[in-house]
C-alpha cells in the first residue's frame, strides 16, 4: 500500500514537471488567449499577386504549304528548333506527283530522269522557333489551306488578372512559376506583356498578363496549366515579426515589449513596413535582442496584402 503511495506522489512530480516546462515559453491569460515570447528575426518579405495561367506560345505560326500536292519527306518531329531559312519538308505539287508516279511504273531511268528534271518543293520556316504541332506524314496529300506543321517563337504563360489587381502588375516585375504537372518545380520569369483590352470572364473584366520563363525547362508544353506569383514589391534583410504581434492604437503600430531583467511589459510605438499574410517588416522601434509578447488572437489593419478576388475564374485542383 505504502509502495503505490509513493508510486503515485512520484508520477505527479513527473506530470507537473512537464506541465511547468511546456508553459514555461506559453502562458494563458484570463480570456483564454495563448501567448507566446518572440524575437524579431532578419529574412526577406515581400507583396505579391497570386493567379492563374496557361502555357501557351507568344506567337503561334501555322504552316500551310504554298501548293497542292504531295508531302514527300518531313525534315523535322515536335520539339525541334528551327531556324529562318530552314527547309521543314519537301512535296510534289499535284502534277509533279502524277508525272513520278507515272515514270516509276515504267522503268527507274524514267523515274530518275523526271525525279531530276522536275525538282520537289521545298517548305522553309519562316521564323526562328520550335515545332510544336507536325500533323502530316510523308505520302499525305494536302492543299494550301491544310496546316502541315506548327511553329512556335517561344513558350511563354498567359495569366489572367481582374481589373483590381492588374494596376499592381508592371512590365519587367519578377514572378514565379508553378506547374500543376511539376508542384514542387519553382521557374523564374518575368512580366513582359500586359494587355489594352479586357476580357469579360464570369462577368469579370480580366487582363491576360504574358510572363516570359527566364529558362525555358525541357518539360514545358503548350497548354499546361499554371500558378504564378507576380512579385510587386520585396525587401530583403529587413527585421521581421509576426503578424499577431501589432495592434494599432489612433493610427499608429505599436508591440508589447519584455523587460528581459526586470520582466515588466511595456508598450513600444514601431514603424512598419511591407507585410504578408505571416509576418510584417518593422522599419523602426525594434532590434533583434528585443523580445515581444505574442498574442495568438492579434490583429493587425493592414491596408498593403495580398488579395484574391472569390469572383475570378479559376479552376479546379
Amino acid at each position: 500500500m505504502r509502495k503505490n503511495k509513493y508510486k503515485f506522489v512520484f508520477l505527479s512530480l513527473v506530470v507537473l514537471a512537464a506541465l511547468f516546462f511546456l508553459m514555461k515559453d506559453k502562458q494563458k491569460t484570463e480570456n483564454g488567449v495563448i501567448t507566446e515570447e518572440v524575437s524579431p528575426v532578419s529574412g526577406s518579405i515581400k507583396l505579391s499577386i497570386t493567379t492563374t495561367g496557361v502555357i501557351e506560345p507568344q506567337n503561334r505560326l501555322e504552316i500551310k504549304p504554298s501548293i497542292s500536292g504531295r508531302i514527300e519527306e518531313i525534315l523535322v518531329r515536335e520539339g525541334d528548333k528551327v531556324k529562318k531559312g530552314d527547309v521543314l519538308a519537301m512535296m510534289s505539287s499535284t502534277d509533279r506527283a502524277a508525272l513520278i508516279d507515272a515514270a516509276g511504273s515504267k522503268d527507274q531511268e524514267t523515274l530518275k530522269y523526271w525525279q531530276e528534271v522536275y525538282k520537289e518543293t521545298p517548305v522553309m520556316s519562316p521564323i526562328n522557333g520550335e515545332v510544336i504541332v507536325r500533323s502530316v506524314e510523308p505520302g499525305q496529300t494536302v492543299t494550301t489551306s491544310d496546316d502541315i506543321l506548327v511553329l512556335s517563337d517561344r513558350l511563354i504563360v498567359s495569366a489572367q488578372f481582374d481589373e483590381t489587381d492588374i494596376g499592381r502588375v508592371k512590365v519587367g516585375q519578377n514572378a514565379l512559376i508553378t506547374l500543376d504537372a511539376y508542384p514542387d518545380v519553382k521557374i523564374k520569369g518575368e512580366v513582359d506583356h500586359i494587355a489594352y483590352e479586357s476580357e469579360v470572364v464570369n462577368n469579370v473584366n480580366i487582363y491576360n498578363v504574358d510572363i516570359v520563363p527566364k529558362n525555358v525547362p525541357d518539360f514545358f508544353r503548350s497548354g499546361m496549366s499554371v500558378d504564378t506569383e507576380v512579385i510587386e514589391r520585396e525587401h530583403k534583410d529587413v527585421l521581421t515579426i509576426p503578424l499577431e504581434a501589432v495592434f494599432y492604437r489612433q493610427e499608429k503600430a505599436f508591440v508589447k515589449v519584455k523587460n528581459v531583467s526586470g520582466g515588466s511589459i511595456q508598450e513600444r510605438a514601431i514603424t512598419t513596413g511591407l507585410s504578408d499574410e505571416k509576418s510584417v517588416e518593422v522599419t523602426t522601434g525594434l532590434n533583434s535582442g528585443d523580445v515581444l509578447i505574442v498574442q495568438g488572437q492579434g490583429y493587425i489593419a493592414r491596408k498593403e496584402q495580398n488579395k484574391s478576388n472569390p469572383f475570378m475564374p479559376s479552376r479546379k485542383k
